[in-house]
């Protein structure tokens, strides 16, 4: 690996704050925000509940980016969150996220947003909806539909477009994000403006804190109270798409070796990015819950609770207005998960635990061919169908995963106290601390709620036990 590394070329150091900024954003807003709502309605059935899971999530992700900040300070090198765990624990913690951020937290997300953006071109090709009739072939028991392959030629699109370079990867982030940015304060704006109707408010929020799960349909709404510990996996239930919609913040910290002044520049676009992203989605629910009634969120066509609040807005062309705004930000997002997850299996491999040729970089400066590896896996998973059970899975890893990395926090300014800082975490020891005890009761709560999917995502990580030591032995021969 030495000589390797050697004759390849050398990230190039071309990303600013403002990109960084863009990579936090764009990689978190894909097209969860646009449609998970109606499930976290469903399983809380008021509009208090409904705004508490989303302003949850939100302090949960501010407070565990700026934790991240002090990480990114200390060690500004490519591989991020791998680092981090590293240097925190020991290799093999470090590669049990690799792992698992290959195997389902990254790709899983690639594929579960690639798809959503062929859902969403289905209405202007019907053929691309992800119905039975839509199916493009079969081989054997496997049918793959036409929106997944729209999906798996999107991701090959992007993953070869990033084979170019960085500055490639780079303007695509910037153009899609700043417009689907720019299209959601829109959409607020006109939705307060046009679409909000005071009784629909004042309804709303009667008995807003007064939590029930909700079913059947619009006009015909079975209302059952929830309690007690039922409650309490409710709210972990509907965060499942919370934090699915709020995840992949820390993508930026994969890129440091691509970043100008690291050290300064992670730890700020952590912090602006989700910041922004936070207080468009509590907003946005805002505006959903001034235009609808909270049945017409629950039981929205498809969970489409944006297009809904469209149809409110514009009439019937805000369903096309929508299904432009959700490809725009899938495809910003998906090219912002693809450009920054191959960083991590190039640090892997750096350190002898992944395939050697993920530690090469191509002529362009970068790991090209973990670009690929990393577009074979997401390919497989989008014709897997299971999308509601990968966003299970994913949240329940990453967030784990996420607490163990700021627990690293405090180990590491034991270990490491004279490491240069140039952050520090904000309110430590209070805010990081109060972080991992709400990570851990999410993670506790999941496992209640949905635990076939969690289990099967702890399974995943413990499978990447005897794959370390395979590599260890490989490394040693």
């Amino acid at each position: 690996m030495a000589e390797t590394t050697k004759t390849t070329p050398h990230f190039k150091p071309t990303l600013g704050l403002l990109d960084g900024t863009m990579i936090v954003a764009g990689s978190m807003i894909g097209s969860g925000i646009f449609i998970v709502s109606s499930t976290i309605t469903s399983l809380t059935g008021s509009a208090g509940w409904l705004i508490f899971v989303w302003l949850i999530t939100g302090f949960m992700t501010i407070s565990a980016a700026v934790s991240y900040g002090e990480l990114s300070g200390m060690f500004p090198k490519a591989g991020g969150q791998y680092v981090y765990l590293k240097e925190a624990y020991n290799p093999l913690t470090g590669f049990l996220y690799g792992w698992s951020f290959f195997a389902v937290i990254q790709t899983g997300t690639i594929a579960a947003v690639g798809v959503a953006f062929a859902k969403f071109a289905g209405y202007f090709l019907p053929r691309l909806e992800l119905t039975p009739v839509n199916i493009a072939f079969s081989v054997g028991n496997i049918h793959v539909h036409w929106a997944e392959l729209q999906a798996i030629i999107l991701i090959v699109f992007l993953t070869w477009l990033n084979t170019w370079g960085i500055e490639s990867g780079k303007w695509v982030q910037r153009i899609f994000t700043v417009i689907k940015l720019l299209s959601l304060f829109g959409l607020i704006v006109f939705g307060f403006l046009l679409g909000a109707r005071h009784e629909v408010w004042q309804h709303n929020w009667t008995d807003a804190w007064n939590m029930r799960s909700l079913s059947g349909g619009v006009g015909h709404v079975l209302s059952t109270p929830v309690l007690g510990l039922a409650a309490i996996g409710a709210i972990a239930a509907g965060m499942s798409g919370s934090i699915f919609s709020s995840d992949a913040w820390n993508n930026v910290t994969f890129i440091a070796g691509e970043m100008k002044n690291p050290k300064r520049n992670i730890g700020l676009s952590l912090f602006l990015g989700t910041l922004i992203v936070t207080i468009i989605y509590v907003t946005a629910n805002l505006m959903y819950l001034s235009v609808m009634p909270l049945d017409h969120i629950a039981f929205a066509p498809q969970q489409r609770v944006a297009v809904a609040a469209a149809d409110v807005i514009f009439g019937h062309i805000g369903t096309y207005v929508i299904a432009v705004m959700i490809m725009i930000s899938t495809f910003g997002c998906n090219n912002g998960l693809i450009l920054a997850g191959a960083r991590v299996y190039y640090s892997m491999s750096c350190d002898g635990l992944f395939f050697r040729r993920a530690g090469q970089l191509n002529r362009n400066a970068v790991p090209g061919w973990a670009l690929w590896a990393q577009c074979v896996v997401a390919c497989i998973l989008c014709v897997s169908g299971k999308y509601n059970d990968l966003l299970v899975m994913i949240s329940f890893v990453a967030v784990l995963f996420y607490a163990l990395t700021v627990l690293g926090i405090f180990i590491l300014r034991r270990k490491q106290p004279l490491v240069e800082r140039p952050y520090k975490a904000f309110a430590y020891p209070l805010l990081p601390a109060i972080y991992i005890v709400l990570a851990i009761v999410f993670c506790a709560a999941l496992i209640i709620q949905e635990p076939q999917y969690s289990i099967f995502g702890a399974v995943i990580v413990l499978l990447g036990i005897p794959l370390y030591y395979l590599a260890l032995s490989r490394k040693k021969a």
